[in-house]
């Protein structure tokens, strides 16, 4: 631990993880006082954090049960929401090391931060401590925060009136801020709201969540879209090319002065 705080402390790296555990043990404040909050027993937000330790996937799953949603539904839209740890997977899986005991401690620490932090080091061993310092640090903050939320929105009773029912769509607002640069990603996401809220009132909670991923079909019809303009105004130049006559005949000329000598030297013999 020693090796690794001072490699940590050279760049600045102890400072920004340590920022980072900060947030992440308020978050997990607000995860376990809203799930004791919408009646859930005080154990089952501990040991998610514990078994689970995905933020927001745990307050996706909170808050589909805590609606009154299918516990089914909870759960696939929180493995949904986790997909995205697969190409986490082949982007930091060098830093795993190769025993299976090593590798599958690595895999459940593997957040969204940790990914970022090992991402930005260059070197082999840098990537290494950032991805297990970090990862460590978090899973420590996140289990000490949710613990203290549980205890405290239990002795608390209403957590509705410190307004902590907003962290959970603020969490997740927070997560899709950045995607949301993209047009084509922002017309996905309006979709799916759309989607969402046209089925909440029929459908039982949970459902119009999973229902919404039918954005996804918005993105890719637009990724589409846009890659069409690109081969259409290839496949004009190269028409305009071919049909362009007075390109053919330079091409001739040039031909023609290629082979003048040639021809030249054969009349002579």
């Amino acid at each position: 631990m020693r090796s690794i705080w001072r490699t940590l402390v050279n760049p600045g790296l102890a400072r920004d993880i340590a920022l980072v555990c900060v947030a992440d043990a308020l978050v997990g404040v607000s995860f376990g006082a809203i799930a004791v909050g919408l009646g859930l027993p005080l154990w089952l937000p501990v040991l998610m954090s514990l078994v689970v330790f995905a933020g927001a996937a745990q307050f996706l799953f909170i808050g589909i049960v805590g609606a009154g949603g299918s516990p089914v539904a909870a759960v696939a839209a929180g493995l949904l929401v986790n997909a995205r740890h697969l190409p986490f997977g082949f982007a930091v899986g060098d830093v795993l090391g190769t025993g299976w005991l090593r590798r599958l401690a690595g895999s459940h620490l593997m957040v969204d931060e940790t990914v970022a932090f090992t991402l930005a080091q260059d070197e082999p061993r840098r990537r290494r401590l950032a991805y297990w310092g970090c990862g460590a640090g978090l899973f420590a903050a996140w289990n000490l925060g949710v613990l203290a939320g549980a205890f405290g929105g239990r002795a608390v009773g209403n957590t509705d009136a410190f307004g902590l029912d907003a962290a959970f769509p603020a969490v997740l607002v927070a997560l899709l801020l950045p995607s949301l640069r993209d047009v084509t990603t922002r017309k996905a996401a309006a979709a799916g709201v759309a989607v969402a809220l046209i089925a909440a009132p029929w459908l039982p909670a949970g459902v119009p969540v999973l229902l919404a991923l039918g954005g996804l079909a918005v993105a890719r019809h637009g990724g589409d879209a846009r890659q069409e303009p690109g081969r259409q105004r290839d496949s004009g130049q190269s028409r305009h090319r071919d049909q362009d006559p007075s390109r053919h005949r330079g091409e001739d000329r040039n031909h023609d002065h290629d082979h003048g000598p040639t021809r030249k030297r054969e009349a002579t013999r």
